[in-house]
């Protein structure tokens, strides 16, 4: 069932003119659904990399610090993500903050997910009809975020935020930001987020000089680099 779906969504990207438009090396990092398609060329010791929603798995953040030397910065404030980074044996060159990413500072309510051992808490709410069920954690912007930790530009940031990505692609626009790739899942398929709200946040990105190099096979997961 899972394949079916993903070829389905696949096939509605493509139906709607999305589909891999810029030719790079690929390198993939990580493991199973934790992986994700970096271009290397440009990537060193000296990369600035933010992993945002980081959840139990950093097998992805991992790798390319092992690969690449590179320091990741990786956020999450959700309570089963940072129970579980705590129980982990970590390189130094993994900074974990406990606080996480959104189109304003301050607080932000995150939806729980049905299966209690799931550490992927949403923003919005998942499920129609879900029981109430909401935790508030810190959130700051991007410009924020890279302000307090003094980076003018970074060379590659991940988002997998479970829906909150469409108004954070948004409020980076508008601040201008200096983003080299741009790692992302979309959530269209959560019931409750259409499919147009990607389309949408696809079109911002492609304006803003973005061009997709690898589309997963789920349909979800998106690599980006700006170009020019």
């Amino acid at each position: 069932m899972r394949r079916i779906k993903s070829v389905f969504r696949r096939l509605w990207l493509r139906g709607h003119g999305i589909r891999e438009e810029f030719s790079c090396t690929r390198l993939d990092l990580g493991v199973g659904r934790g992986s994700w398609c970096v271009c290397p060329d440009a990537l060193n010791a000296q990369s600035i990399v933010y992993s945002v929603g980081i959840g139990a798995d950093i097998s992805f953040d991992l790798a390319l610090i092992s690969r690449f030397q590179a320091v990741v910065h990786a956020f999450d404030p959700t309570p089963r993500a940072r129970d579980w980074i705590r129980t982990q044996t970590v390189s130094s060159r993994f900074v974990y903050h406990d606080y996480g990413i959104a189109a304003y500072d301050g607080m932000l309510a995150f939806h729980a997910p049905k299966n209690p051992g799931s550490a992927h808490f949403s923003p919005v709410p998942r499920y129609r009809g879900a029981p109430l069920c909401q935790v508030a954690a810190p959130v700051k912007t991007l410009k924020t975020i890279m302000a307090m930790l003094g980076h003018a530009r970074l060379d590659v940031l991940k988002l997998d935020i479970e829906g909150g990505e469409y108004d954070v692609i948004k409020n980076i626009l508008a601040d201008r930001l200096s983003i080299r790739q741009l790692l992302i899942e979309f959530h269209h398929n959560y019931r409750t987020i259409r499919f147009n709200q990607t389309l949408e946040a696809l079109r911002q990105l492609r304006e803003a000089g973005f061009r997709i190099f690898r589309i997963s096979p789920r349909g979800l997961e998106f690599s980006l680099v700006r170009v020019g």
